[in-house]
């Protein structure tokens, strides 16, 4: 048996004959044709998965929709309960596999996954906030010196320093 921890479909091959470059009946006739028992989260269908009586259960959910961030946030909070509680070693799977950016405590014995991706999601909420406020700067500091306005005055009204301010506009020294 195979567990295949991608979030996209398996690709490769599911027989020994697959595995091969010989198609002679002859040689194929001398060797078993073993199959591979694959599980893997993207090929399988909700009700599968929720059949594992395990935090692989969690663990196979979260991989299958962890490019998806819509049916992520359904699938957790259809299944909140369980994502509450996730066995820490769970929790190192998930992150280990899908990169989440999931933070806890090494000391947790459980992990609340869905707190986690609320944080992550907040998180990247701010990061953005700041972006924007500093594309906001950098627009204003490039109009007002277009208007002829003094780079020290610029700086100080979008509360940038001289240097950040004359780097933005290309006048670095």
């Amino acid at each position: 048996m195979t567990i295949f921890f991608g979030s996209e479909e398996w690709d490769g091959p599911l027989s020994l004959f697959d595995m091969m470059d010989v198609s002679d009946p002859e040689v194929l006739a001398c060797v078993d044709n073993y199959h591979v028992r694959l599980i893997a989260p993207a090929q399988m269908a909700d009700e599968e998965i929720m059949k594992f009586q395990s935090s692989l259960r969690e663990v196979m959910l979260f991989i299958k929709y962890s490019k998806d961030k819509e049916n992520l946030s359904m699938v957790l909070a259809a299944n909140e309960r369980r994502f509450r509680e996730v066995e820490r070693r769970a929790a190192d799977v998930i992150e280990a596999i899908t990169n989440s950016g999931i933070k806890y405590d090494e000391e947790d014995e459980v992990v609340n996954v869905c707190q986690a991706i609320q944080e992550i999601r907040m998180e990247e909420r701010k990061i953005g906030e700041q972006d924007g406020e500093l594309r906001k700067a950098k627009e204003a500091a490039r109009n007002f010196y277009n208007l002829g306005v003094d780079v020290e005055k610029i700086a100080q009204g979008v509360g940038y320093a001289v240097e950040t301010v004359k780097g933005w506009l290309g006048l670095e020294s």
